[in-house]
């Protein structure tokens, strides 16, 4: 929790508490059905909360706005993006019933009414939506391919509508086919901590 309000001092008594929450959630769920690597269960706060928000430290999602997590597994980006704008609407998408389980019990217990869990395909998702994000779901070609049909002409944000995806490693090849549009965010900008020292968000406006 510290590391959250180090980074976020401004967050509500309410928020502070569902980021306490999700320690104690995901501790007990990953006993069940393992959603988190065991060994990393420990970093859950540095390498999964933290990590989901670095896009809240790029981009404030404006009111109303929609966003779709793909390939959330049990929840993240998407969880606690939506502990930290409580008006935006996220929709959680994942083809892992076990694991979309897992992150509808945690918002739920988490009490986040911003969040809706759906057992889909990308392709099969038909919603419209302001942005797309993941957590190196899959090469930006292939995502770029299955979201474009996802996401909205309403513009809300200062940034255009778009995907924001986090990943990790060298990433100049698999941005190639957009250098003139993509953009590489080092989250080492925002985040002192050795282990955002390879990670970045890739910010593709669609």
């Amino acid at each position: 929790m510290e590391l959250i309000k180090k980074y976020f001092p401004s967050i509500t008594e309410q928020q502070e508490q569902q980021f306490a929450a999700l320690g104690v959630l995901y501790k007990e769920w990953n006993q069940k059905i393992n959603v988190i690597s065991r060994k990393d269960i420990d970093n859950l706060y540095e390498h999964h909360i933290l990590h989901s928000l670095a896009i809240a430290a790029l981009i404030r999602f404006r009111p109303t706005t929609r966003v779709l997590d793909i390939g959330t597994g049990g929840g993240f980006p998407g969880i606690p993006l939506a502990i930290m704008f409580p008006e935006t609407q996220f929709t959680l998408i994942d083809s892992i019933g076990k694991k979309i389980h897992v992150a509808q019990e945690v918002a739920t217990a988490a009490g986040l009414n911003n969040v809706e869990c759906k057992q889909i395909r990308a392709e099969e998702e038909r919603g419209e939506y302001e942005f797309a994000v993941s957590r190196a779901v899959m090469p930006l070609t292939e995502l770029n391919r299955l979201l474009r049909k996802n996401i909205s002409h309403r513009q809300l944000n200062a940034m255009p509508n778009g995907l924001l995806c986090l990943k990790g490693g060298e990433l100049q090849a698999e941005i190639q086919p957009f250098r003139h549009v993509a953009e590489l965010i080092p989250i080492s900008r925002f985040f002192t901590e050795d282990y955002f020292k390879t990670k970045q968000i890739v910010y593709l406006p669609v």
